[in-house]
């Protein structure tokens, strides 16, 4: 067995390594329990075989050429939340939600709408940033993914709105789609 990811200190205080396994599979009668550690590379390649080799075999759900269940729209805005998410980072909480009100393709190129839906009115002025700069950079890193997504010319137009307290208010969840 290679060296464990678990400092000697660690393994010691807890019975040592058999001790740990030996309450896994008393816990998990008849299960495989595997030590693993992706950070330290240790025991990744035994799980992977693990799970190869009991994953079931199943017919296809969607035919080779359809690569999604998802519509265009989906990652469109998925697109832009990334590009909010790598240009703020911490300055702005997870609290955005992106709208794509419009969808529009033409002969090589593709009109989009979305509206940014922040929280509180102090994350809108992050949003937008001083001048628009802060918006407009957001557009353009987002514009870029999307036409290397959906190989065209996109013009994207974006709105920022707030609807307060949205991560915590049922309709607005329903409406963002996180609830049936």
């Amino acid at each position: 067995m290679p060296e464990s990811p678990l400092s000697d200190a660690r393994r010691a205080s807890l019975g040592g390594e058999q001790a740990i396994l030996d309450r896994w599979h008393a816990r998990f009668p008849g299960a495989s329990v595997l030590p693993v550690s992706a950070k330290h590379a240790y025991g990744t390649a035994a799980l992977l075989e693990r799970i190869l080799a009991v994953l079931p075999e199943h017919a296809p759900f969607f035919p080779k050429d359809q690569l999604t269940d998802r519509p265009e729209r989906f990652f469109a805005s998925e697109m832009v939340r990334e590009a909010i998410m790598t240009g703020y980072r911490h300055e702005v909480p997870y609290s955005c939600e992106v709208c794509i009100t419009s969808f529009k393709e033409f002969d090589g190129i593709i009109r989009i709408r979305c509206e940014i839906f922040v929280a509180h009115e102090s994350q809108k002025g992050i949003i937008i940033g001083n001048k628009g700069a802060a918006l407009k950079a957001v557009g353009s890193r987002a514009r870029k993914t999307l036409e290397d997504f959906f190989v065209k010319k996109v013009y994207l137009e974006t709105r920022v709105k707030v609807r307060k307290g949205w991560r915590e208010d049922e309709g607005a969840l329903r409406d963002f789609g996180y609830l049936m």
